[in-house]
């Protein structure tokens, strides 16, 4: 049995819904705003006659016309980044700004990572994180290529992260202030000064990855319903060490390349019931549906219908999962 029929009953249109899943993704870039302009990167490409189409929701996201982006020398330069469009989202709906301190709890390989320290204009303090050393090579090969400064590696369990080496033993004690000094009035950086909570956290969780079938057909042939319940454990970890290591008011966004609601609207219902936290509402560039409440008889948080399910018929995209949830306490 295909793994993805189990969803059947949630589209709005099966066939299509299939279709769709069965054809390979578009060759997709970002352009990396660190190193130049969407309309600088447009030019080097016309220049190399490398045919693209801008996603109409975002000037920086570029659709190529089939020719591997790792081929163009404004890819080797740093300009622009392979990354999925749907997997965009997650960075917009955390929306950093610039000088703020923020977590990326499942960081590697990094397109989503160095997404956020574009927004943040490189400036602030970008923590990322992966439990998975190996991947983390290739997080920081992408932070080298692309030109981030602001991002500092760590190698912990997402679900204990420490935020002992930024917090208050060090940097002398003094505490970090969101308006951009700190509490001992010398004037200092806010980098020279502890963080005791992130102002914003980014959890894209592990999943069972069946919305990556379009570029991983083999994702199907490994899938089983005992790993989505496995992961599902790892995943509630982790949104409550960052809904717990954020401050009040502070943005938590989770999302996963999944259409399992085991591992999206119950990890959130889970959330909701156990930690101080509210489900927030976002606008979404891409047509999405609401979060299910009900499911394999399970019932969910009534506010999970505030994120947004991403399907491949409807965008021609990869399936997807967002959130935004604001700490409350």
């Amino acid at each position: 049995m295909n793994p993805l029929e189990r969803y059947a009953p949630l589209v709005d249109d099966e066939e299509t819904f299939f279709a769709a899943c069965e054809r390979p993704l578009p060759s997709v870039v970002r352009v990396n705003t660190i190193k130049t302009t969407p309309a600088r990167a447009r030019e080097a490409l016309d220049e190399e006659g490398v045919g693209y189409e801008p996603a109409g929701w975002h000037d920086g996201i570029l659709k190529l016309d089939g020719r591997s982006p790792g081929t163009t020398w404004p890819y080797f330069h740093g300009w622009l980044h392979g990354q999925e469009e749907v997997s965009a989202l997650p960075a917009l709906a955390v929306d950093p700004e610039p000088g703020e301190f923020v977590w990326d709890a499942c960081a590697a390989p990094g397109s989503k990572t160095t997404q956020l320290a574009a927004q943040m204009d490189d400036t602030g303090l970008l923590v990322g994180n992966d439990n998975n050393l190996g991947r983390l090579s290739a997080l920081r090969h992408n932070a080298e290529r692309l030109g981030v400064t602001n991002l500092a590696v760590t190698n912990q369990d997402a679900r204990n992260f420490s935020l002992k080496p930024f917090g208050s033993d060090q940097f002398g004690g003094r505490r970090y202030d969101s308006d951009g000094g700190d509490d001992d009035g010398d004037n200092d950086a806010p980098a020279d000064a502890a963080r005791e909570a992130f102002d914003r956290a980014l959890v894209d969780a592990p999943c069972s990855c069946e919305g990556t079938v379009r570029k991983n057909p083999d994702v199907l042939d490994q899938w089983t319903l005992d790993h989505v319940h496995s992961v599902a454990g790892i995943q509630k970890g982790v949104l409550r060490r960052a809904i717990q290591a954020t401050k009040p008011g502070g943005t938590v966004v989770y999302s996963t390349c999944t259409f399992a609601p085991e591992e999206n609207e119950a990890i959130l219902s889970h959330a909701l019931e156990e930690e101080d936290c509210r489900m927030v509402e976002f606008d979404s560039p891409l047509e999405t549906v609401p979060g299910v409440t009900e499911w394999d008889d399970e019932e969910y948080h009534p506010d999970v219908t505030k994120a947004h399910r991403v399907y491949p018929h409807h965008n021609d995209t990869g399936g997807f999962f967002c959130a935004k949830l604001e700490v409350k306490a």
